[in-house]
């Protein structure tokens, strides 16, 4: 056989038709995930997914795209409307794939993996799309109460999330075999990894032992951030400050302590590991013990006054933006290589088969870069035209917020991808708050400022906002294909109607939402992200101050940490997102390091960590899939008042928390070697 193309997974990329490919063609499929799955494979070591390479699979089908669709609208309605009333856009994957699951063992679907992967696919374009649409454009009608000028319409919204969507998963496509196959084991995947685990227990037995482990933990989880949720029996968030003596500290210090309890991002920090957790946490931890103390106590008076989340919130988080967005700049040069290598796989594919006459192993199909280009160049030929028709009348400055986007949203791809691949968690926000400040000095200086500027920059930071969030989702489902054995180029080609499908109805939820609630005034929709982006975006465009300040110190970090050897871009996650969320995934990391390193025996070690692994994916499923219960619960107004003060709910929280973490540990110790 011809090895001159073979990949490290044992299966040749690219083989002579008629050929025998890599492994045996009759092996039954497997029931669950490969040991090697999870880590990075040896110098000969092969990954085999669960569905053969080599063989055809049902997997887009009138069944596969239509629940596809029906759960996208569902799910982009739901997390538009949740995003815009507490801030939090949950995520939709790994719900959508218990559904999948859920139906297809109900209809007595044959075979359904290959199935529910495209279902899956196509429903988990709500919550990216609703993330990069919701964190920008509803702060158009927050300014339009002072600006009266300022204008908004449905296909404004609609476009800017359809387009930006369109161009995150084009822009993604040619980094697919990198991030998703060629990193194999070297980042975590923490929400692919659940949502592989989940859709991969539709393979199994119902008496299967690895099935029957992943449900118990959805139901512990689920469970768990469901009472929390709804009838907050104990305290949703462990805070020194809440206590006499860390209220006292935080007084004379402005230090405090917080620890999020949930269940979910307990299951995240295991999955994230040790490493990534602890350089996540130090971002958190520096921003919080260090920069944050030290203001409150040798700033001016107007900050030394405020509160700790106050301070974070308003001084603090703005040199973790400055160092997101270097974090960004050092990653692309870092990656200037794998940039230049899918550029210039286009450019050979234009002038002849790539693969000399040799046909492509359905696991690793793309579209073709022929196929990406040309379409690639619609779409940021429609983005030019929407621009300059339908947001700045003028040519050459519709043409500079074009390159502005263009340009921004291609480079920034890579930095949302890894994002994703080592914390689960795209900070798309702060990238687009830089995009945002960016864009805005440039217009400024080409005379496009005011409300019309107003308009123009929050536009363009939701076509960013909508690509940098899809390019950072797109991964995900790629990986889960990967892991599972689907073909990419269906995923690929599917992902632009899940996108169509989300962005229309995220346009309406939105309009419909500001004529019920409006999003300025006391009992209107909170809207947190934008209202960030609309006090950005206000002094630089009407006059006023920008803290250049803090954002330069955010870049100097980066460029330190760097200096260090100390991954910048998980560091200034850390200073960017609040405490209370980071420390749970070091508490999770701590004890995927502990349950897989007790043993001498390595085999023990590793039977322990794949079934942590697997259990802290039934706690991040199960609280997803319950929170979205809870949303729905919240949502018809029910409420429930415990009448516990806040002493007694941070005990209990202390009680049930330990619980938690004392389940993950024993479950995960009673792992047996194969």
């Amino acid at each position: 056989m011809d090895r001159t193309n073979q990949d490290h997974t044992g299966f040749d990329e690219a083989v002579t038709p008629g050929q025998p490919i890599g492994g045996n063609f009759n092996d039954p499929d497997p029931v669950e995930l490969p040991e090697n799955a999870f880590r990075e494979l040896g110098a000969d070591e092969n990954y085999r997914p669960l569905m053969h390479p080599a063989r055809q699979y049902r997997e887009v089908t009138a069944y596969s795209v239509t629940l596809g669709i029906i759960l996208a609208v569902i799910f982009s309605a739901a997390a538009a409307y949740l995003g815009l009333k507490v801030g939090q856009v949950f995520e939709a994957a790994i719900p959508i794939a218990i559904i999948a699951v859920g139906v297809s063992g109900a209809l007595k679907i044959k075979n359904p993996l290959g199935q529910n992967v495209i279902i899956q696919s196509i429903g988990a374009c709500s919550g990216v799309i609703v993330a990069g649409t919701i964190f920008t454009l509803p702060a158009l009608y927050i300014l339009q109460a002072k600006y009266p000028e300022i204008t908004v319409s449905f296909f404004q919204i609609f476009l800017a999330s359809l387009l930006g969507g369109i161009l995150g998963i084009l822009f993604f496509i040619p980094f697919r075999k990198y991030f998703v196959k060629d990193m194999h084991g070297k980042y975590p995947f923490p929400e692919a990894t659940a949502t592989t685990q989940v859709l991969a227990s539709g393979q199994s037995a119902s008496g299967n032992t690895q099935a029957n482990t992943l449900v118990i933990a959805s139901l512990i989880g689920g469970i768990y951030d469901y009472v929390l949720e709804t009838f907050g029996f104990w305290a949703g968030t462990l805070n020194t400050q809440l206590t006499s003596w860390g209220e006292a500290i935080a007084e004379k210090t402005r230090l405090i302590l917080s620890v999020n309890t949930s269940a979910a991002l307990l299951g995240l920090g295991y999955i994230i590991g040790a490493r990534y957790s602890f350089i996540i946490c130090a971002g958190s931890f520096f921003v919080w013990w260090v920069i944050i103390p030290l203001m409150g106590t040798y700033g001016s008076a107007e900050i030394a006054a405020m509160e700790p989340q106050d301070i974070f919130s308003g001084y603090a988080r703005m040199i973790g933006i400055g160092g997101i967005a270097m974090a960004g700049v050092i990653g692309i040069i870092k990656s200037w290589p794998i940039i230049r290598q899918a550029v210039g796989l286009a450019g050979r594919e234009f002038k002849g088969d790539k693969n000399n006459g040799k046909a492509t192993v359905r696991w690793q199909t793309d579209l073709s870069m022929k196929t990406v280009t040309f379409c690639l160049g619609i779409a940021l030929i429609a983005v030019f035209i929407f621009f300059w028709a339908g947001v700045i009348s003028t040519f050459w400055q519709a043409a500079v917020a074009w390159i502005v986007v263009t340009v921004i949203a291609f480079l920034f791809t890579t930095v949302a991808a890894n994002a994703i691949a080592i914390v689960g968690n795209n900070p798309v926000s702060g990238m687009t708050l830089m995009t945002l400040i960016i864009a805005s000095a440039i217009f400024v200086m080409i005379g496009l400022n005011g409300t019309t500027g107003i308009v123009a920059s929050m536009v363009i930071g939701g076509v960013v906002c909508t690509a940098l969030s899809m390019a950072g989702g797109f991964v995900t489902d790629l990986k889960i294909g990967y892991w599972l054995g689907a073909t990419p180029r269906k995923q690929e080609s599917w992902k632009f109607l899940g996108t169509l499908v989300s962005a229309a109805t995220v346009g309406g939820v939105i309009l419909v939402l500001n004529d019920v609630y409006g999003f300025s005034g006391p009992d209107a929709l909170v809207a947190p992200q934008a209202n960030a982006m609309a006090n950005v975006i206000e002094p630089l465009m009407m006059g006023g101050e920008t803290p250049w300040t803090l954002y330069l110190t955010g870049i100097v970090l980066a460029l330190i940490l760097n200096w260090l050897g100390v991954p910048a871009l998980a560091f200034c996650l850390g200073m960017f997102i609040p405490l209370h969320l980071n420390t749970p995934l070091l508490i999770g990391g701590i004890v995927a390091w502990g349950v897989s390193t007790r043993s001498k025996d390595k085999a023990v070690n590793n039977a322990r960590r794949d079934r942590g692994t697997l259990i802290a994916s039934g706690l991040i499923a199960g609280g997803a899939l319950f929170g979205v219960f809870a949303a729905l619960t919240r949502f018809f107004g029910y409420t429930y008042d415990n009448g516990m003060d806040n002493s007694t709910l941070q005990t209990l929280g202390i009680g049930v928390y330990a619980m938690l973490i004392i389940y993950l540990i024993w479950d995960s110790m009673r792992a047996k070697t194969k």
